[in-house]
C-alpha cells in the first residue's frame, strides 16, 4: 500500500517521487547545483526542486499564461531571488502528482534542448 506524501514529507522522499517522474524522460540526468536538486538535458538545466515546488523553464509566453491560468503556478524564486520570465514553479502538496504535469516537463525539456547556448 502506498502512503501519500504531503508537503511536509522528508525531502528525500519528495525528491525520489519527483525523480520517478522526471528521470524516465529521455536524456534526463540530475545533480545538485547551488544547493538545489536540478534536472538536466543536453547538460542544460530545465527543472529543479525548490521549496514545496518544482521550477521549470518554458517559453516566456507559456510561463506567463500558466501563472494566470493555474492556481498552483507561481513565478520561480529560489531562495527569494527572482529569475527570468521563462521560469515558473509548480507547487503540489503530493509529489507523486507531478505526473499530471508530464506534458509541461516534456515541453520544458524540448524548449531547453532547442535553446541556443548563450
Amino acid at each position: 500500500m502506498r502512503v501519500p506524501m504531503n508537503a511536509d514529507a522528508p525531502e528525500s522522499s519528495r525528491k525520489a517521487q519527483i525523480d520517478a517522474v522526471l528521470l524516465k524522460l529521455p536524456g534526463v540526468s540530475t545533480r545538485k547545483i547551488n544547493g538545489l536538486d536540478a534536472y538536466f538535458v543536453s547538460d542544460k538545466m530545465f527543472a529543479c526542486i525548490s521549496g514545496h515546488g518544482v521550477g521549470l523553464r518554458l517559453p516566456a509566453a507559456t510561463a506567463n499564461e500558466l501563472q494566470f491560468s493555474r492556481d498552483n503556478v507561481v513565478p520561480f524564486q529560489p531562495g527569494g531571488m527572482a529569475t527570468s520570465r521563462e521560469w515558473i514553479q509548480i507547487n503540489r502538496a503530493e509529489a507523486a502528482e507531478y505526473e499530471k504535469d508530464l506534458q509541461l516537463f516534456r515541453a520544458s525539456l524540448e524548449f531547453v534542448k532547442a535553446a541556443r547556448t548563450r
